[in-house]
């Protein structure tokens, strides 16, 4: 199954401080970045907060970022702030090359994400099927995470289990970003949040919150991050409490309105 990615920016990064560069900005060890292979990088503040996440990539010594087009200005600008005097050209390819994601196939062009995902990259239009749908379905039941513009800077990496198998996170590279608060949790804490899966008949959207009765969060137990319909099944991703994993869990404040969350 192959879905055109019509919501994602690409940037080519170039010139000989381009690894360089990159490694100090984002929290995985760009060095040890394969060939054919995607690298996921949190792009954190000071905080520890993600700003993005980012899908790294690397074809002819360039090395291309993929992300949420509606966190372009905010990553070309942050980008180009830091970039100082170091010798690399940052440029917007998302126009030129266009990006798919592929479920379950191998294709020339392609960058593997997991066994199950790619992202295929080309210059051709390739037939305009819409499968937009299937393709989040994977990537929500693969607990791959994504931010955008609406809950930028809200997440660390840990409860988005981008430490887990070191999917997102190097804690051995240095620094970045955010990199102490990231490495303290790491080493000298334990997330209260983390990434879970959960399915509801209800209708939910990207940004509603999560609640259990007796949680002492001033807000919400947890925080849906994406979501896709599936027949007549809403299927979506989650940061919530680990502490109430097996409580009743209910959507903005309803009770009504039940979810079930799928702990793997």
């Amino acid at each position: 199954m192959i879905s055109k990615l019509i919501n994602r920016a690409l940037l080519k990064v170039s010139g000989p401080d381009a690894e360089v560069f990159l490694q100090s900005q984002f929290s995985n060890d760009i060095k040890h970045l394969k060939e054919k292979e995607i690298q996921i990088n949190a792009y954190c503040q000071h905080q520890g907060k993600i700003i993005a996440i980012i899908w790294v990539f690397k074809k002819n010594s360039n090395y291309y970022l993929s992300f949420p087009e509606d966190l372009k200005e905010i990553i070309l600008t942050k980008l180009n702030m830091f970039k100082l005097m170091s010798q690399l050209d940052i440029e917007d390819y998302s126009s030129i090359i266009n990006q798919y994601g592929v479920v379950g196939e191998n294709r020339e062009n392609s960058y593997k994400i997991n066994d199950n995902l790619s992202l295929l990259t080309t210059r051709d239009t390739l037939s305009d099927i819409d499968n937009n749908a299937e393709w989040e379905i994977a990537c929500i039941r693969d607990k791959l995470p994504d931010v955008c513009k609406h809950n930028s800077e809200t997440f660390i990496p840990q409860a988005l289990n981008l430490d887990i198998g070191l999917l997102g996170v190097s804690f051995t590279k240095g620094c970045y970003p955010g990199q102490e608060v990231v490495a303290r949790m790491h080493y000298l804490g334990k997330p209260k949040r983390r990434l879970f899966r959960f399915t509801s008949k209800f209708d939910v959207s990207s940004g509603d919150y999560l609640n259990v009765n007796d949680s002492l969060s001033l807000k919400s137990s947890g925080q849906i991050i994406r979501v896709a319909k599936k027949d007549s099944e809403f299927q979506f991703l989650g940061v919530f409490e680990v502490c109430h994993i097996s409580d009743h869990i209910f959507l903005n404040n309803d009770p009504t309105k039940l979810v079930n969350i799928i702990n793997e």
